[in-house]
């Protein structure tokens, strides 16, 4: 069960303040559940912990098939990666991981991590996931050539298609007219799911399950969270964090920071920071998002965030329990002056290093919220995603946004596609090319 302990921000808030905000809360939770609301076409997210049990078998055999590989590369961009790779540093060892190699590529346009990637294979089997609604974003389209060409020069063109499974729109769209041309194994991206909304979908499912993780688990815990998080009331964990986030908002803090106290969560924080971004940051409205590793970053962060600018505000995830601890033993020199920590476990001192920057940053004008779960684990990352996803539904409903749609990701690839005249493109070359001379 997720806890939002909002007593670190008690002095910057009235609890009126947040009750205020309850029923514009619950109307949003009315409209999503009604699918009347700002972008209600996109809402299959809402019951992909009901309706994908049906889907967990063949994304588990498939995921078998291709276990059977040293390096499985994932190919996409956005949503279409950056759940997978949450899953699979929160959910993973640090070291000696079993099954398949998971590399991502197509997330970015670097050459020299394409040549490199193509190096280290050379002497490796690998098979591809393709994701990608439309088989043309450039960035995972790049990627998609030059390693569909490798693996098929490197094993044939008839057996490379054992090894290409595409994740894709059911009937339109480059990469689906390519897999019913080749025969490609294949799942479907929901037309009422966005990419950032997409973990609960083959999307996030089977780079996830190859990598040995218990999707069956994972919904299992989703589909707990839908059921907890449906009450209408403050009460409810998902509308204490968005009235608290959203008061500080129109309180005149414009930045939240996502802060975790353990490495595995980076490329959680990274997912959230699409989801929120994407889905609130338009209109000239939205929270800036950021997010920060501690204690590592209170070493590069920490004196700005203690002593900066006031516009800024925290929420911390707590796992309560690690997966692994241990004690620390005193030494008979003594010479690092730690012998004071004789009995405690590491876990215990990262907490008390959590608990004081909590209550140094409230010293210093900075707001907390803590999200608490009990242990990093399928079932409990399952109900966080499901939380943070019907938290930043609501959250933009009560922001007056449309969470759903992205309109200013598209301003960088007209200009993109103009720079590299692109076909289609003549009049904004022209346009653009007047602008940088």
């Amino acid at each position: 069960m997720i806890n939002v302990d909002l007593k670190y921000m008690q002095s910057f808030v009235e609890e009126d303040n947040l009750k205020q905000l309850e029923e514009k809360i619950i109307t949003a939770h009315k409209d999503l559940i009604a699918r009347v609301g700002k972008g209600s076409d996109f809402l299959g997210w809402l019951d992909l912990p009901d309706t994908i049990g049906d889907s967990l078998d063949e994304i588990n055999t498939v995921a078998q098939l291709l276990k059977k590989v040293d390096v499985l590369l994932v190919i996409g961009i956005g949503g279409s990666y950056l759940g997978a790779k949450a899953a699979l540093e929160a959910l993973n060892p640090y070291f000696n991981r079993k099954g398949p190699e998971i590399i991502f590529v197509g997330h970015h346009i670097s050459s020299a991590y394409m040549l490199e990637l193509k190096r280290y294979l050379e002497n490796k089997t690998f098979a591809i996931n393709v994701i990608s609604k439309s088989g043309t974003t450039t960035e995972p389209a790049i990627a998609f050539r030059v390693f569909k060409e490798m693996l098929e020069s490197k094993v044939g063109k008839a057996a490379s298609k054992d090894l290409i499974v595409a994740t894709t729109d059911e009937n339109k769209g480059a990469l689906r007219h390519l897999v019913n041309e080749e025969d490609y194994q294949s799942f479907v991206i929901p037309d009422n799911v966005g990419g950032r909304y997409s973990i609960f979908t083959a999307v996030g499912l089977l780079p996830i399950a190859v990598s040995g993780i218990d999707i069956n688990a994972m919904i299992e815990g989703a589909k707990e969270a839908k059921e907890t998080f449906s009450e209408l009331s403050l009460d409810n964990p998902v509308y204490k964090y968005v009235a608290a986030r959203n008061h500080l908002y129109n309180t005149g803090k414009k930045i939240e920071m996502f802060i975790h106290y353990d490495p595995k969560i980076q490329y959680l924080a990274e997912w959230w920071k699409q989801l929120f971004g994407e889905s609130e940051g338009k209109d000239g409205k939205g929270l800036f998002v950021a997010s920060a590793g501690f204690t590592t970053d209170l070493h590069s962060l920490g004196q700005y965030i203690q002593d900066g600018e006031r516009h800024l505000f925290e929420t911390v995830l707590n796992i309560k329990t690690p997966t692994e601890d241990f004690t620390i033993e005193k030494n008979e020199d003594d010479l690092d002056g730690l012998n004071y920590l004789d009995g405690y476990s590491v876990d215990e001192v990262n907490k008390q290093a959590m608990l004081g920057t909590l209550l140094a940053h409230n010293d210093g004008g900075v707001p907390n919220i803590v999200i608490e779960i009990e242990k990093m684990n399928e079932k409990q990352f399952g109900e966080l995603i499901y939380f943070y996803e019907l938290s930043c539904a609501l959250s933009g409903y009560v922001l007056g946004v449309n969470p759903f749609d992205q309109p200013g990701v598209e301003a960088y690839k007209k200009n993109m596609f103009a720079l590299l005249e692109k076909p289609g493109f003549e009049e904004e070359t022209k346009a653009i090319k007047k602008r940088i001379k």
